[in-house]
């Protein structure tokens, strides 16, 4: 999932934004980079900037006018109507804000969650419209977006310790925030207009409207039935989520609520006491024409231009009052919840693909435990429970056995050194024999042999294990490190990008398993359980820093020197095909040794690189980009600061223990305006701390790595090696246009 820009405190006297880098020195700010300060600044006014800077009063007073419903309504509800389409049974021709491919994954990944919602929504079928059903119902509701809101922070954010959110009721856009039971009390109920879901600040449990994160409109009836019996919203509901929703972005930009991710939109649920649906609205505010004696015109006039999605209308609560959590209704409204979450408080700890992987783990478990999944060896099915001893049909507990036989399966998994793995591609069969085993992180990794060329050593990946599943329900993981790369080094071969601190992709296929294959077609995979696994085949093949560092510490002078240069060469053959690598860590860095026996380091893993603006990178707290960590994406200096990260932990720099993408970004804030980071790299090499200093000047600027200048002065601080570039650029291709630009900034200062 994409995550928007940082929305601009339009109050705060200082703000950071999407172009100009927040870490500001004490001291030593050079020329270039208070250019580059206002240079972004300047761009942080255009729509396109993650920062808005509204006309400050002018905007109050539009604001403070916002408030007629009624008249907001009548002013669009010819628009509204101009959206319905007759043909089609009067339903609203907006798209909706989820894909059913994206509700399923999200699906995956609440496998296993309990939502309690203990107070019940009142049937509809047995009730009159009595202020005690009203009272019950606006009581479910707030239970509901409290169960909801708290059961998401605790899968996907923070198991324990306390809730970020709490839910209050507002009567309206000027009224305080009050819960249900307060109205009740004072007979109010019938003039709340929902729930919010309200970000805590502090200790104060007020409910403001730009902390509310999300709103959930209550209705007795939220719309009208089609020709075909299915409800669909009315045009009032959608007009007054609208209305609801826009006053909840003008409230943001006014006032001090720090949203974390994407400002430019809001979710509103809309409920009664059977159906619910979701309306999205999304826009820039900048091109709001804030004439306040034209408020309602002006703000219809801004709703045509913005982009609204309304999701289908879908059964929430069953006739006993409670949430049909698993069916596709409640989902659009937790996902529209989860999305609002990270909007206030950042991405999760645990992404949705991340949890949604795990479907294929506990499905294999199922299939285990039904005695549906067939365990070849030898050509032969192994796969007994003693079933001599049970009665035909009896339902037994398996968990004992259940265990060492899942444990049999996965390592099965695993190649022994000496075992030799086939490859099936679409023109042969390649052979490869297993040298060593390693283990990368979470995952194992080979060192082989062709057999068709001994002499070289290659790095062999085996991918995730099909099990007849749909690819999207792989480790996730897994597929990053060997399909997802495997994507990455084609893209690379195809545009000419050649150098020796590069991996090479050697070949890549589907493994061929030992016994017959009845596989129905090429593409096709048979009950094996080796069938259809992919391998990735690279060269060449080294010591990871991680394990460098834990054995021999620290790096000196040179080593640190050299491994600045070549992983930039790196980058700078990546930049020239518009390849940014995204995830820079002691993991993903190979020192290799070649056969004059001079070490050279190597930049591997590719799996999470960005291709295109949809890519998302990898999220590290401690060697992330700033700009990965607030916007989700990269900039062009983003995988220079990941190493200049990399390189402050190699010359023994310490982190804090980084448990959250907030406490990350403190830390970097910290380090750089104190200048930590180059203090430390000055110890090493003042070349090293130039460089770091360089690089803080462009961070979430749009301005590109000048590389040639610093691999020159690299190359020159470096005794008596030759590192020049080994770069094969192709002419058919790889375009002049996608060569990376120098930035004229940085020619100026070092030339």
């Amino acid at each position: 999932m994409k995550l928007g820009h940082q929305q601009n405190v339009l109050e705060s006297p200082r703000v950071h934004n999407g172009y100009e880098s927040f870490r500001r020195s004490e001291s030593g700010i050079s020329t270039d980079r208070r250019s580059l300060e206002s240079v972004g600044s300047k761009l942080s006014s255009s729509p396109q900037s993650g920062t808005r800077q509204f006309p400050h009063k002018g905007l109050k007073e539009f604001a403070k006018k916002f408030v007629d419903k009624e008249a907001f309504t009548i002013k669009l509800q010819d628009w509204l109507s101009v959206k319905t389409d007759e043909s089609v049974d009067g339903k609203l021709l907006f798209n909706s804000p989820f894909q059913v491919e994206e509700l399923r994954k999200f699906d995956y990944a609440l496998e296993g969650v309990v939502f309690q919602q203990l107070l019940r929504m009142p049937c509809a079928s047995y009730v009159s419209s009595s202020d005690g059903c009203e009272a019950d119902a606006y009581l479910a509701v707030e239970d509901f977006l409290h169960t909801s809101a708290e059961s998401l922070w605790r899968t996907f954010w923070h198991k324990d310790g306390p809730m970020p959110f709490f839910i209050s009721c507002p009567y309206g856009v000027k009224s305080k925030f009050h819960t249900a039971e307060k109205a009740i009390v004072r007979g109010k109920v019938g003039e709340l207009c929902g729930a919010a879901l309200v970000k805590k600040n502090g200790r104060n449990m007020h409910g403001k409207w730009d902390h509310v994160a999300e709103l959930a409109l209550f209705k007795d009836s939220m719309g009208h039935l089609s020709e075909e019996r299915e409800p669909v919203f009315s045009v009032a509901s959608i007009a007054e989520a609208l209305f609801y929703g826009f006053h909840m972005l003008l409230s943001r930009s006014l006032g001090k609520s720090n949203v974390q991710m994407n400002n430019n939109c809001v979710y509103v649920l809309v409920l009664d006491l059977e159906y619910g649906g979701v309306v999205k609205l999304s826009g820039d505010l900048m091109k709001l024409d804030s004439n306040v004696s034209r408020v309602y015109d002006c703000a219809v006039d801004w709703i045509q231009h913005a982009e609204v999605k309304v999701s289908h209308v879908d059964r929430i609560w069953n006739k006993l009052g409670n949430a049909n959590w698993g069916d596709l209704g409640t989902l659009q409204l937790l996902l529209a919840t989860f999305y609002s979450i990270v909007q206030y408080k950042g991405p999760p700890k645990f992404s949705i693909a991340e949890l949604a992987a795990n479907h294929s783990i506990r499905l294999q478990k199922r299939r285990i435990e039904c005695r549906l999944t067939e365990v070849y060896e030898n050509g032969s099915d192994s796969f007994h429970y003693h079933q001599g001893s049970r009665t035909h049909g009896e339902i037994v507990e398996i968990e004992d056995e259940l265990e060492p036989v899942i444990s049999k399966e996965m390592e099965r998994m695993k190649l022994e050194v000496g075992s030799v793995i086939w490859l099936e591609d679409s023109q042969c069969q390649r052979g490869f024999q297993i040298h060593e085993v390693f283990r990368d992180g979470q995952h194992l990794l080979y060192s082989a042999t062709s057999l068709e060329e001994s002499g070289t050593i290659l790095a062999v990946y085996v991918g995730a294990h099909p099990s007849q599943l749909q690819p999207s329900w792989e480790d996730m993981s897994m597929w990053y490190q060997v399909q997802r790369q495997t994507k990455v080094l084609n893209v690379m071969k195809q545009r000419g990008i050649s150098s020796k601190y590069l991996p090479q992709l050697v070949d890549y296929g589907r493994v061929v398993h030992p016994g017959p294959c009845y596989k129905q077609s090429p593409g096709g995979r048979c009950n094996h359980p080796w069938c259809g696994t992919p391998v990735l085949v690279t060269s060449p093949v080294g010591e990871p820093l991680s394990t460098i560092i834990t054995r021999d510490g620290v790096f000196t002078s040179e080593e640190a020197l050299q491994c600045c240069h070549d992983i930039l060469s790196a980058l700078q053959s990546a930049a020239s095909a518009s390849i940014q690598h995204g995830d820079i860590c002691p993991e993903h860095v190979m020192r290799v040794s070649d056969s004059q026996r001079h070490s050279y380091y190597v930049l591997v893993d590719w799996g999470h690189a960005v291709l295109e603006d949809r890519d998302s990178p990898s999220i590290n707290l401690q060697f992330s980009s700033t700009y990965a960590l607030q916007e989700g994406k990269l900039c062009p200096a983003s995988d220079a600061e990941s190493l200049v990260y990399l390189l402050y932990h190699l010359c023994g720099g310490t982190h804090q223990q980084l448990e959250s993408i907030e406490a990350a970004l403190r830390w970097r804030e910290r380090s750089w305006a104190k200048r930590r980071i180059q203090q430390q790299l000055g110890e090493v090499s003042a070349l090293l701390k130039a460089f770091a200093d360089y690089v803080d000047s462009l961070c979430g600027t749009p301005y590109p790595v000048d590389y040639e200048i610093w691999l020159k002065r690299l190359s020159r601080a470096l005794p008596g090696n030759d590192h020049g570039k080994m770069i094969d650029y192709s002419a058919a291709s790889v375009r002049s246009d996608d060569v990376a630009e120098s930035s004229g900034t940085s020619a100026a200062s070092l030339a």
